[in-house]
């Protein structure tokens, strides 16, 4: 695996990870407006369990408004759907899932990867031909490291290695600590949802924390 050259970092850009999906409809009707506003590089699904069928309608229905955005689309796990839904890719959850899932999605898709516990198994990630790794989301239990602990392990990465690194971020403040770290993305999601303001607000600070991170570090921001 490729370690990075020392070069200017680009500002990181959102990552969004709506809630599960059941009628794929409320979310068709508001994520135009909400790509539209903010730099948003890639749409995490999560499907909700069904027959293929309807989950392939779901995400045929939603690939439109992302991809169009200039967004990507990925799924979360359901390898075997991305190709005939039109996503572009998949999130995986732990370097099995990625190592078996790699031959179906590449070279033309997608794959990331989290649920990485340890240093070894996130370069093992890289190595394979991970296209980023996700540092900070919740395990099985819903438990997470501290965000400095996040923040740390988003340095690391970004300062040894080639493929992007993302933090799962659960607030506007941890999105400025791991955009100061280093992160290529930055993924937000319920703390986007359950906003009394309104999802379009806390999207919109998310961002404006990211720009403070890069402006209060600007050897990580480089480019705009």
């Amino acid at each position: 695996m490729a370690t990075k050259p020392a070069l200017p970092r680009p500002t990181p850009r959102l990552y969004l990870m709506p809630p599960v999906v059941d009628d794929p409809k409320p979310l068709i009707a508001s994520l135009p407006g909400l790509l539209n506003a903010v730099d948003v590089a890639a749409v995490l699904l999560r499907l909700k369990m069904a027959d293929q069928r309807g989950m392939i309608s779901a995400v045929k229905a939603l690939a439109p408004p992302v991809q169009d955005a200039g967004a990507a689309l990925l799924l979360d796990g359901h390898v075997e759907l991305v190709a005939r839904s039109g996503a572009d890719g998949a999130h995986l959850t732990g370097l099995a899932s990625l190592e078996e899932a790699l031959p179906s999605l590449k070279p033309d898709r997608i794959a990331g990867v989290g649920g990485l516990a340890t240093r070894h198994d996130s370069m093992r990630a890289g190595e394979v031909g991970a296209d980023y790794v996700l540092f900070g989301e919740p395990d099985a239990n819903g438990q997470r490291p501290s965000m400095e602990a996040i923040a740390e392990r988003l340095q690391w990465w970004a300062e040894l290695f080639e493929p992007p690194c993302a933090g799962f971020a659960a607030s506007p403040e941890e999105a400025y600590a791991f955009a100061a770290a280093g992160a290529d993305f930055v993924l937000v999601g319920d703390f986007v949802w359950t906003d009394p303001r309104g999802a379009p607000a806390a999207l919109a600070d998310a961002e404006q924390a990211i720009r403070q991170a890069c402006a209060a570090t600007p050897e990580k921001a480089g480019q705009e």
